[in-house]
């Protein structure tokens, strides 16, 4: 056993000890250690830094009780997390969730891809992530105001645009960015950059509600190029029906893919046509309505109950962009018989660790969340330049600065899967490259 991967197992099994509990966290520790023997080989130094034991702790996390009255006078208590994981290349940036399940784990997991993904766009950001267990569903604006209000009350604290900069993710939407920013400007004044994703009344960014479906569709059309191939005439299957999910339908729409399926927590569409991606924009954002309605309107759609990667259909590119672990290993298993070639991950790490590898043993390329969704944040950092220098740019131009970060998001992934002996294994190559520039900053700067 070499030095690197005893080191390795060391830092896992202190992790485990002490966050056992936590499975998504140490889910995605599991998927980041894999790939990292032979950079530790080459790179002694990191050992002997304990670089990746200081890298897996966070520098700080928050966690704080959020009171609020409901509309019947009733009041309600739900649980507040930030985790500021790694600031080495920048303030800490990293999105808010709203959502039941939300916990120290799931927090912990997304803040520590964060780190990587944000170093991948090559912009001045380090990771962070936060939320609540509170489900903005089914509350009036009013609730959702005063539980936002109460949230911000404290989370002001440890926030500001240049120590950490949080942003919208599931559940927090213009509505609850609006509230928050409104609680924050209240007792601190006006600062621009201190949240992304504003309206673009108050200091928002052209493009930032598109960029994270646009950008899975950038790099997945430079992942293909790589390959000869092009999206044109490709079918392609997308689960969510959300933010992502919408704006990558449309973009691969207009690159000539057809886009056959969208989805939401009940079930899918599925129209061999193509989906019409106005009909969901107006369903899932204007009417907050299910999806199943969709087939109400358009008379050659489809609605099924389920899982979307249940549903055995002949397509090329698989596009999962609802939530985490949503493919497993009997559905990849399904996604490579239908005859997938191409899996890029809109959503957060939504393919189990079983599932990535049948994908390995079947040859299909996986484009992992950290390099293929991180189009949000990279304009949520684009969002903070024109904040800083009190400009606004124009659509076309903050949608070419996104394309041409996504295509190089993916060209430094494939070098560093190759230059470390991984072949076409772009989740290797993306952690990889993600990692050595946040190693090479914590080096720099000693221990600390």
């Amino acid at each position: 056993m070499s030095e690197a991967t005893t080191y390795l197992a060391t830092v896992r099994a202190k992790i485990v000890a002490r966050d056992g509990n936590q499975p998504e966290f140490l889910e995605a520790i599991d998927n980041f250690f894999h790939t990292l023997t032979p950079v530790l080989e080459k790179h002694p130094e990191y050992i002997k830094a304990n670089l990746v034991e200081r890298l897996t702790e966070p520098e700080r996390a928050f966690q704080f009780r959020v009171s609020w009255v409901d509309d019947h006078g009733n009041v309600q208590v739900n649980r507040g997390f930030r985790v500021q994981f790694n600031g080495a290349i920048g303030p800490y940036k990293g999105g808010l969730r709203f959502h039941p399940t939300v916990n120290l784990s799931i927090v912990k997991f997304l803040g520590f891809e964060q780190i990587f993904k944000n170093s991948l766009t090559g912009l001045p950001i380090g990771g962070g992530k936060g939320g609540s267990d509170f489900d903005p569903k089914g509350k009036s604006d009013g609730e959702v105001m005063r539980f936002i209000q109460s949230f911000m009350t404290e989370l002001q604290k440890h926030i500001g645009p240049d120590l950490d900069v949080p942003a919208g993710d599931i559940g927090v939407g213009a509505r609850e960015i609006g509230f928050m920013y409104g609680q924050y400007r209240r007792l601190n004044g006006y600062q621009a950059g201190v949240l992304t994703g504003k309206g673009l009344s108050y200091g928002g960014s052209l493009a930032r509600t598109q960029a994270t479906g646009f950008g899975l569709l950038y790099y997945t059309e430079a992942l293909l190029a790589a390959q000869g191939e092009q999206l044109t005439g490709k079918k392609v299957k997308v689960s969510g029906s959300g933010n992502v999910a919408i704006y990558a339908v449309q973009k691969a729409t207009e690159l000539g893919a057809t886009v056959i399926t969208v989805s939401d927590s009940n079930g899918f569409i599925y129209d061999p046509n193509g989906i019409d991606y106005k009909i969901v924009q107006q369903i899932k954002e204007v009417e907050r309505g299910r999806i199943k309605e969709y087939a109400d309107r358009v008379d050659t759609a489809e609605y099924h109950e389920g899982s979307v990667w249940d549903f055995d259909v002949e397509y090329d590119v698989a596009l999962p962009s609802a939530t985490q672990n949503e493919i497993d290993g009997g559905r990849a298993a399904r996604l490579v018989q239908n005859g997938a070639k191409v899996v890029a991950s809109g959503a957060n790490m939504p393919s189990t660790p079983e599932a990535v590898e049948v994908f390995h043993q079947a040859n299909v390329l996986l484009g992992p969340a950290k390099a293929a969704n991180a189009g949000g944040v990279a304009v949520s950092a684009l969002e903070m330049s024109q904040n800083d220098e009190r400009l606004s740019w124009t659509f076309e131009e903050v949608d070419q600065r996104l394309k041409t970060i996504m295509q190089n998001i993916f060209s430094e992934s494939a070098q560093a899967a190759e230059e470390y002996g991984f072949g076409k294994d772009y989740l290797a190559g993306a952690n990889i490259a993600g990692f050595k520039r946040v190693a090479d900053a914590m080096m720099a700067q000693g221990v600390i």
